[in-house]
């Protein structure tokens, strides 16, 4: 059998292992993919329902930092498929793409659907074979695939196999995390899934949380261990969540961990400083109750002036310089994250150490590991896309090269 021939099994039918697909059956290797779940694209459907933020547009060197251990390890995979490949691979499909105000990008139609059909087109096009209901079990003793499908465990023989199997968010679209124990017992090290990009709960008293959850919090700045993020967020019953804390979430997440508080500090009103703050509330009109002082002065809409309340209690300092420095710092105290399963990724998985330059498992030769499956945390905003398509290009060339 020629080299351009030997068979490629991708397990995981999501971005990284149908990109993986793409590479691979464009350059003539026949493919097969294998997904758990009765049709592929799952999670990159759901990212739709937001517009689907495909990667992010600052500069290089600032889009790399956002991974923080793990970003000299992906910096060669990123510059190999970077942000523009990403945008001119999904152009190619006939969705072009535009820069939103944050600076992150998105196609113009701000859905996955038409995506994912002419990507699916394009691999039907190419040869590639899909088998859904198809879950991977491990290999069988003679070294094969081994799947529960519909019909009973088969076996399936494969020359490489790339593993897209995902983290441990959103089971319910297929990424479990079930895959841990078996590359474990293959002497795989695997660290521990956690919950990344998740809401953290805090104790709102009930008539906070029965008034506001479920509306946002526009226009703050959150800090904590001296990083500020400025954006949104969303007050939930269980406490908070959204873009802004998403941020912070690795932070947050270790300091909880090691047993030490997570006191989130919040400004509600970034875009005055404190002097000039301190000075709206002092020339206000005299008389005014501290309710309608919050609003006017400090333009604080009802949800940020009760938070306020939340964070430093119901009475609140008349000062112009007291009330000002509570507005900039309003403290909120994070119990725990939400659970694995309602976060929007996962750190944890493949330690990157386990694996070689080419993304392949140095305990298992001639198989790959790729996507989410891999030990590296980003926030949302594009990165977390963008590292699933980079590592699954990554692996794909890396394999037509052996």
């Amino acid at each position: 059998m020629s080299s351009s021939a030997k068979r490629v099994a991708v397990i995981g039918g999501g971005p990284a292992g149908l990109i993986a697909a793409e590479i691979l059956s464009a350059a003539g290797r026949p493919v097969t993919v294998y997904e758990r779940m009765p049709s592929l694209g799952r999670k990159l459907l759901m990212a739709g329902r937001g517009g689907l933020n495909l990667t992010h547009s600052e500069p290089l060197d600032a889009f790399l930092a956002r991974y923080g251990a793990a970003a000299e390890r992906l910096r060669p995979m990123i510059e190999a498929f970077g942000p523009g490949d990403l945008r001119a691979w999904a152009d190619g499909l006939g969705q072009d793409t535009f820069v939103g105000s944050s600076g992150r990008v998105f196609p113009r139609s701000l859905k996955a659907s038409p995506l994912l059909r002419a990507w699916l087109a394009r691999l039907s096009s190419q040869g590639v074979e899909v088998r859904l209901r198809h879950e991977w079990r491990g290999w069988t003793p003679s070294g094969e695939l081994l799947f529960a499908s519909p019909g009973g465990e088969i076996a399936a023989a494969a020359d490489a196999t790339i593993l897209a199997l995902g983290g441990a968010s959103w089971p319910r679209l297929g990424s479990t995390g079930d895959w841990a124990a078996i590359l474990r017992g293959r002497g795989v090290a695997v660290t521990p899934f956690a919950p990344a990009n998740s809401g953290f709960e805090t104790a709102w008293s009930p008539a906070f949380a029965g008034r506001f959850a479920g509306q946002p919090l526009k226009t703050i700045a959150m800090s904590f261990q001296g990083r500020t993020v400025r954006g949104e967020a969303m007050v939930a019953r269980y406490g908070l969540e959204g873009g802004a804390i998403y941020a912070l979430s690795a932070a947050l997440r270790a300091a909880l961990e090691a047993g030490e508080p997570a006191i989130l500090e919040i400004d509600l009103a970034p875009n005055l400083t404190r002097p000039k703050l301190t000075d709206r509330l002092h020339k206000a009109a005299p008389g005014q109750s501290t309710a309608s002082l919050l609003r006017k002065a400090a333009g604080l809409s009802p949800l940020a002036a009760n938070l306020l309340r939340e964070a430093h209690g119901l009475a609140l300092p008349r000062d112009p310089g007291a009330l000002a420095r509570a507005i900039k710092s309003a403290p909120i105290r994070l119990t725990a994250p939400r659970p694995l399963e309602r976060a929007i990724s996962t750190s944890g998985g493949v330690t990157l150490g386990d694996l070689d330059e080419r993304l392949m498992l140095k305990a298992l030769p001639g198989v790959y590991a790729v996507g989410e499956m891999l030990d590296w945390e980003a926030p949302t905003g594009g990165y977390l896309l963008q590292a699933c398509f980079a590592t699954g290009a990554w692996a794909a060339r890396s394999l037509l090269k052996a």
